[in-house]
């Protein structure tokens, strides 16, 4: 994921490898995420700051239909922010069944269109109606973007050897091979990590806690990128940095090698994760919608903004789970 991507600017810039990192930019899949996206787009205002949008799609999900399984589907939105001092991360999950105004096109009024689940913004319009979507919602804006495939996550797992991810609940997968997950810690490789990151319907939580799960995932996979026993193995090192760069697509502008320089002492550790506010499900016009908590949403985006996440979190603590109302 695109943090992944951050602490892997950290790792070559620890280990000094640049021209790698050139490498590596040039096999970055890249799109234009920001098409038309010009005018009443928010100015950004604090210098050194940088706000990332990470699109989660999978391809690949056994729960698309055929009819959808090769069209563009975003399971996961974030918002990555990192502040000035370049020292910490704060990523917050927007559901994908939020409610939203979506704009009427790329470039629209944001009190154009109409009013849908987020989700609804690629259909509407592609990763460019997504990007003015998130803008409007969160008055946010948005620097990059980075597009990820979880299903190529699989191999950056494999590559890293497996990781051990928190089981909170006993369930059996839905998906054929109808894996077994029991409540604890277990060690997953990639066909593992990839099938429990995509459960949903054993959950009372349903989409918040696969978007905890997720979370989880990518900490481990920071965690484990990190270790000394990945930095000190050359074969396996290049083998993480080429799966990551084949499951990423980001946009025109987006440089690891201004990663590795500007965020070389990013660490897991110093990562931040929150769900957008909200009120939970309800149901409208025969839907089942996440309708956003709007006076602690705007507290938290007018934060991202200033730039001032930390003082927000001073009051607001991440919570262990990524449940509805965070």
């Amino acid at each position: 994921m695109v943090t992944a991507l951050v602490v892997v600017g950290g790792v070559i810039a620890a280990i000094a490898l640049y021209g790698y990192a050139n490498g590596l930019d040039k096999k970055l899949k890249r799109t234009d995420a920001f098409s038309q996206i010009t005018n009443g787009r928010p100015v950004k205002t604090v210098a050194g700051a940088l706000n990332i949008l990470i699109v989660g799609s999978d391809s690949r999900d056994p729960d698309a239909s055929d009819a959808t399984a090769s069209a563009w589907r975003a399971d996961t939105l974030m918002i990555m922010h990192i502040p000035a001092d370049h020292k910490s991360a704060q990523l917050v999950s927007i559901p994908r069944d939020l409610w939203v105004q979506i704009p009427s096109a790329n470039d629209a009024a944001c009190t154009s269109g109409s009013r849908a689940k987020i989700n609804a913004s690629f259909a509407f319009g592609g990763l460019p109606r997504a990007v003015r979507t998130v803008e409007c919602l969160t008055n946010v804006h948005l620097d990059h973007v980075a597009a990820l495939d979880f299903g190529g996550f699989k191999n950056v797992t494999n590559a890293l050897g497996g990781v051990d991810l928190p089981v909170d609940q006993s369930i059996t997968s839905i998906h054929p091979p109808y894996r077994k997950f029991t409540k604890g810690v277990m060690h997953m490789n990639g066909d593992q990590a990839l099938d429990w990151v995509r459960q949903r319907k054993q959950f009372a939580q349903g989409d918040f806690a696969r978007m905890r799960h997720q979370q989880e995932f990518l900490k481990a996979l920071l965690d484990k990128a990190a270790s000394s026993g990945t930095l000190s193995n050359p074969a396996k090192l290049n083998s993480f940095l080429t799966a990551i760069t084949a499951a990423v697509t980001v946009d025109k502008d987006f440089s690891l090698t201004d990663m590795a320089l500007q965020f070389r002492d990013l660490r897991s550790s110093n990562l931040s994760f929150f769900t957008s506010p909200n009120l939970g499900s309800e149901t409208i016009a025969g839907q089942s919608v996440v309708i956003s908590d709007r006076a602690k949403a705007l507290a938290l985006y007018q934060a991202m903004t200033a730039d001032k996440m930390s003082e927000w979190m001073s009051i607001n603590p991440a919570k262990p789970s990524a449940s509805a109302g965070s």
